[in-house]
Formats: structure tokens, C-alpha cells, sequence
């Protein structure tokens, strides 16, 4: 009869562990067309990208390379993110034990005393006392697939915490070298700015004397000298920038604020085999992209979890041990067990868990769309950082022919007030100020160039040691 009810009750697990009802996991289905063409101007056929160059490879400036290292190494931002990665780790191994049974081991004394109102008649109650020692154990059998899917979500959350750490890694590295270029074409407009100021000053001198020989008046000195102090003005501004850019190169490397060294941006070179691969290639290179993916299949297992706990548990108990009403015959015919199952549905509940499921469906559903959003997003940063590239690269050629013709142009009209007295001393002015302007736009354009290769590589995913 005892084996009969332990048949019947693992039929009864066998059927409902073939009644399949959650769902089985699958990458987010994106368009062809979409996938196809996530960024314009593509300039490879094939899988290979800047991405998978070595980050060392596209910023080759020594000093800029130590900077990055120090930044992987120390930044804040990226100790939470392994912190985060730990946790999702242990909540992973924990899942990994849920379906584990449970062993607990008992060890009792009980002394049941009677008081003289529980005789009737001839009944008498004896006082007991009873000694236990044994071990219970109980299992949940995963019936629905409930516990599955709780381990496949924890996986899904350890390997989004993953590839958010990678995330963060490679945007820590783009922003190292984005602030570094910064920072040293800062030193190349303060030290224009300043050639500008010398110059300007010898310009006041050479006014004066032609003030003084009638060629000019006072007016022409005084513009001169306004001329001189708009450049002077730019130099407090530049160098709080400068410092201020030291100061966030500081913080993301995590030190206190300090002079930062570093080389010039006369000495950068610009990395040119831009190759953005297929579009589909930003699936596996972009941790962004492939965190949103996880957080998306994270959501789904929940679902699944919500989706089981809609149903009955099924768990099974039993208790080996010892028991006895006198310690002398302790291991004298004292042992004992217990084997029982039992089905459970909760009643009330059943709209609270019916809603949950709905509840989690939607967050999937925010997931799944959130997972598009990115994809898009990361798309739009290779075409923004590319076109970018290119846009700055077309003005190189042009911009030092600017400044060419306005050094010439500046050159002529010095020459022409020294000759002639019908020479308006705006015209110097004017390619004076234009001068200095074109310059710094060129020093501007450079950085461009700099920034948006930078941008490119951490749009397709690069930045990875």
C-alpha cells in the first residue's frame, strides 16, 4: 500500500512536469531591413572594425595610454560596476541551489505533564517525555519549471551586470582621451593666444610711431590697444578651462586635482583605417547593446517565474531519526521515519499572482523596447561619429588656406599703412582678428578629428582590454 501511494504521487509529478507552461527563451527578433542598415556610409562588407583593434593601436600617444590605464584601474564608477557584477554572481550561485532539497537535523526533548482536570473516569492521561534525534529533509519539485527560470534570470542579471562593466570600461576610456585631446588643444589655443598678444603688443609700438608721424591718430591707437585687450581677455578663460579639464581627468582616474602631463596636439596622429564592419557586427561588440539584450532576457525568465507561480507546488518531506521515551532505550527499537507529498494552491491569492504576470509581461515588453531604443542609438553614434570624421577632415585643407591668405592679408595692410596714409586701420584690425580666429578654428578642426575617431571607436564597441 505505501509503495502504491509513492507510485501514485510520482504519476501525478510526471504529469504535471509534462504540462509545459512557460516559455522558451529567444533572441529579440529585429527587422532585417533595420539590422541591415543601423548606420550610413559604410566602409567595410565584412565583420572587422575599429572595434576590434587594439585600443592601444588607435591612441598611440604614450602619456594619453598611461592616462587610460590609470583610469581603468581606478575609477569609481568602474569599482561599483565589478561590485555589482560580485553581487549578481552570488545571486546567481544562490538560484543554483534552490532546487537543491533541504537537510535539517532535529534533536529534541519534549516532557508532557497532565493536570488532575485531564482524568475522566477511568481515563487516565500519563505524563510523557520523549527524546528525538534525527535529520528532515524536504524538496520542491520544480513542476512548472518556476526555479528553472529563477536560475536563468539570475544568469541573465549576472551577465547584464557583465557587460555593463564593460560598458562603463569603454566609455571611461573614450572619455579619457576625449578630455585629454581637449585639454591639450586648450594649451595650443593658449599658446596661439598668447604669440597673438606679443605680436599685438609690437603693434601698439609700431602705431604710435606712426600716430606720431601723422600717419595715424588716437583713435587708431586706442583701437590697437582694444585689439590687444580682447586677446588678453581670452587668456584667464582659457586657463581656467584648461585647469578645469585637469581637474575632471583627476576625478576619473580617481586622484585629487593635479597638473596633468602631457604631450601636444601637434604631436597627435590621427587614426585613419576607419572601418565600421557590418551593422550587425554592434550586436556582439557593443556591451551597451548587449547589457539591454540581457536585461530583456532577464525580464522574460520573470515572466516565466510569474507564469509558474500561478500553479500548484508540489513538495516532498520525510524524517529519518530516533525516538524514545527513555534514554536507556535510546537505540533499542527507537527509529522512526515519515514520507509524505503534498500539493498546494493557493486560493485567494489567484488574482494577485494572475495580475504579477501581467505586471511582468509589461516589463519585459519595456525591456525588449529598450533593447530596440539602444540598438538604434548605437547606430546613430557610428554614422554622427564618422560623418563627423570626415567633415573635419574636409575643412583641413581649406582652413590653412584660410589662414594663409589672412597671414598675407595682415602682412599687406602693416605694409600699406607704413607707405600710405589712405589705409584704414580697420582693415587691420579686422584680419587681425580674423587671423587669430582662423587659427584656433584650426586647432579646433584637429581635435574633431581627434574626438570623432575616438567616438568611432566607442560607437562600435572598442575599448575593451
Amino acid at each position: 500500500m505505501k509503495l502504491k501511494n509513492l507510485i501514485i504521487l510520482v504519476s501525478v509529478a510526471g504529469f504535471f512536469h509534462s504540462c509545459k507552461i512557460t516559455d522558451t527563451y529567444k533572441n529579440p527578433d529585429i527587422e532585417q531591413s533595420r539590422e541591415d542598415n543601423l548606420f550610413r556610409q559604410k566602409t567595410s562588407n565584412d565583420s572587422v572594425s575599429v572595434a576590434n583593434v587594439a585600443w592601444n593601436k588607435i591612441f598611440s600617444d604614450e602619456k594619453l595610454q598611461s592616462i587610460i590605464r590609470k583610469t581603468v584601474e581606478n575609477n569609481l564608477d568602474l569599482k561599483v560596476a565589478i561590485a555589482k557584477i560580485q553581487e549578481a554572481d552570488a545571486v546567481f550561485k544562490q538560484s543554483q541551489l534552490q532546487n537543491l532539497p533541504s537537510l535539517d537535523a532535529i534533536a529534541g526533548v519534549k516532557d508532557t505533564k497532565n493536570s488532575g482536570a485531564a482524568q475522566a473516569g477511568n481515563f487516565v492521561m500519563p505524563d510523557l517525555m520523549n527524546y528525538q534525534l534525527g535529520i528532515s529533509t524536504g524538496w520542491e519539485v520544480d513542476v512548472w519549471g518556476r526555479i528553472k527560470s529563477l536560475k536563468r534570470s539570475a544568469y541573465a542579471g549576472f551577465m547584464q551586470s557583465d557587460a555593463a562593466k564593460r560598458a562603463i570600461q569603454t566609455q571611461l576610456v573614450a572619455q579619457a582621451a576625449s578630455l585629454y585631446y581637449q585639454l591639450i588643444s586648450l594649451d595650443k589655443q593658449l599658446e596661439i593666444t598668447k604669440q597673438t598678444i606679443v605680436l599685438r603688443q609690437q603693434d601698439i609700438e609700431t602705431v604710435q610711431l606712426l600716430m606720431d608721424a601723422a600717419y595715424l591718430t588716437g583713435a587708431d591707437l586706442e583701437q590697437s590697444k582694444a585689439n590687444l585687450y580682447s586677446a588678453q581677455l581670452s587668456v584667464p578663460d582659457l586657463e581656467l578651462q584648461i585647469q578645469q579639464t585637469e581637474n575632471a581627468l583627476s576625478i576619473l582616474m580617481n586622484d585629487n586635482p593635479q597638473k596633468i602631463d602631457r604631450n601636444s596636439i601637434d604631436s597627435q596622429v590621427v587614426y585613419t583605417d576607419l572601418k565600421t564592419g557590418i551593422p550587425v557586427s554592434l550586436l556582439k561588440n557593443r556591451p551597451d547593446v548587449q547589457a539591454a539584450e540581457f536585461t530583456f532576457r532577464q525580464a522574460f525568465e520573470n515572466k516565466n517565474v510569474a507564469m509558474a507561480q500561478v500553479y500548484p507546488t508540489l513538495n516532498i518531506t520525510a524524517t529519518l531519526g530516533l525516538s524514545t521515551r527513555t534514554l536507556e532505550n535510546f537505540f533499542t527499537n527507537s527509529l522512526f521515519y515519515t514520507v509524505g507529498g503534498t500539493l498546494t494552491q493557493n486560493i485567494f491569492q489567484m488574482g494577485n499572482r494572475k495580475a504579477q504576470v501581467k505586471i511582468t509581461e509589461a516589463r519585459k515588453m519595456q525591456a525588449y523596447y529598450a533593447f530596440e531604443k539602444t540598438l538604434l542609438t548605437a547606430g546613430s553614434e557610428v554614422s554622427n561619429s564618422l560623418l563627423s570624421y570626415q567633415k573635419a577632415k574636409e575643412k583641413e585643407t581649406t582652413r590653412q588656406l584660410q589662414i594663409q591668405s589672412l597671414e598675407k592679408a595682415v602682412e599687406f595692410n602693416k605694409e600699406l599703412l607704413t607707405y600710405s596714409s589712405n589705409v584704414n586701420y580697420v582693415n587691420v584690425l579686422t584680419s587681425e582678428q580674423s587671423l587669430l580666429q582662423a587659427k584656433l578654428s584650426g586647432v579646433n578642426d584637429k581635435l574633431q578629428q581627434l574626438q570623432a575617431v575616438t567616438e568611432f571607436y566607442r560607437a562600435l564597441g572598442g575599448g575593451q582590454f
